[in-house]
């Protein structure tokens, strides 16, 4: 499947493994894609217009996506299920979602429930999908109560990151994606900063790859990938969502070097490495002003996150590396908020 120009990467998971194709054009390999799973129908759940929505090669019924975190939600999964009955598809038949993490999330989750499960292939049109949500199976829809609370394990046949997508984009939308390569930066993946994108997308989703394959179901060391998500998904829900979900997982890497710095865990060097990183690709280092305001209501936004299992519980760098910390004492994480400063947005 795989062509001189495209970078691959293999997410070994036994019977379930599959290929991740980075590069110009790699959403021409579809309808190889789609015969190798063996589909005679497909469903399309496409973001993009008509010529950036490719023919999966066998007949197809395309559904327009409600992009956005407010439509990730359960609703919207059964409405999928519902288009997907009423284009006849089986349990033997593929669905395609088109689009950036939201997109993923919503149609991985509707694929998973189908019939209990058909195959489903991601062409993620945006970097942050593309580094990051497109891979490792986690498919899920927000609550009103917190980000991602339903949602299942469901790994896709393959993946078509097509670089030619990011050209589309606009300027802060490619900018938000490098939210998920800069925190890679302390899990392991080195520093990225400078290089050519098709090497940035390969490191990251290796880096994934290698984390899922050692853990697909987040019982163990999965939990480097939430990395600045304590208090990045925090922020998506104290700002309604205008933080875009890269920026807030810039500003919660921010966060997590100064609450390591805290903790005794960093020095002050390797603090101001993690600001200067995330500085480094253009994204906020501060906190907004409609949620710095109130850092009570952070603190208590970050004890529903569905990692936090005992107390407040955040994934932080320190002498071995990046690992996560349980029961963090709320005065400490609430002087690190103090810490930040805070924006005018």
């Amino acid at each position: 499947m795989a062509g001189r120009d495209e970078r691959v990467v293999k997410v070994e998971l036994g019977e379930r493994a599959y290929e991740v194709l980075i590069g110009p054009g790699v959403r021409a390999a579809l309808p190889e894609v789609v015969a190798a799973i063996g589909a005679r129908r497909a469903v399309v759940v496409s973001a993009r217009p008509p010529e950036w929505t490719p023919d999966p090669g066998v007949p197809s019924t395309v559904v327009r996506a409600r992009d956005g975190e407010v439509h990730k939600t359960l609703a919207w999964v059964e409405e999928l299920c519902r288009r997907f009955a009423d284009a006849g598809l089986t349990r033997s038949d593929a669905v395609v979602s088109c689009g950036g993490g939201t997109i993923t999330d919503a149609v991985g989750l509707a694929a998973a429930l189908y019939h209990r499960g058909v195959a489903v292939v991601h062409l993620p049109t945006s970097l942050l999908a593309q580094v990051d949500a497109s891979v490792g199976g986690k498919t899920a829809v927000n609550l009103p109560q917190g980000k991602n609370l339903v949602g299942a394990y469901w790994q896709p046949r393959a993946v078509l990151c097509d670089t030619d997508y990011l050209e589309t984009l606009p300027e802060r939308e490619r900018v938000n994606g490098y939210g998920e390569i800069a925190r890679c930066h302390f899990i392991g993946a080195g520093d990225l900063r400078g290089r050519p994108v098709e090497e940035q997308i390969a490191a990251s989703v290796a880096l994934k790859a290698a984390i899922v394959a050692a853990d697909e179901r987040d019982a163990g060391p999965r939990h480097l990938l939430n990395y600045g998500h304590t208090l990045g998904h925090a922020l998506e829900r104290a700002t309604g969502y205008r933080l875009r979900h890269g920026e807030a997982v810039a500003v919660g890497t921010v966060f997590a070097g100064g609450l390591a710095g805290l903790l005794g865990r960093i020095g002050p060097d390797r603090v101001a490495e993690h600001r200067a990183v995330v500085a480094a690709y253009g994204l906020p280092t501060a906190l907004p002003a409609d949620a710095g305001r109130d850092p009570g209501a952070l603190v208590e936004l970050m004890r529903r996150d569905k990692k936090a299992t005992d107390g407040l519980t955040f994934v932080l760098d320190g002498p071995r590396g990046a690992e996560l910390v349980r029961d963090v004492p709320e005065p400490t994480v609430a002087a690190a908020l103090a810490a930040m400063p805070v924006g005018e947005g």
